[in-house]
């Protein structure tokens, strides 16, 4: 399973927007925030790893 790192750029509602950091991309997830931690604010660093997101 791979390991991927993110940014919280925006947070709109119930979605937020995360850019990648551990490679170089312009792409914008967009991810409902149900799944990711409840304590997350623009700039909060998320790994997702085996389908799970979590705050580092």
């Amino acid at each position: 399973m791979e390991t991927w790192y993110y940014d919280v750029i925006s947070i709109d509602g119930d979605y937020a927007y995360l850019k990648r950091t551990d490679i170089e991309s312009d792409d914008i997830k967009l991810v409902a925030r149900a799944l990711l931690p409840a304590e997350i604010s623009v700039g909060t660093k998320i790994k997702y790893e085996f389908f799970q997101y979590e705050i580092i």
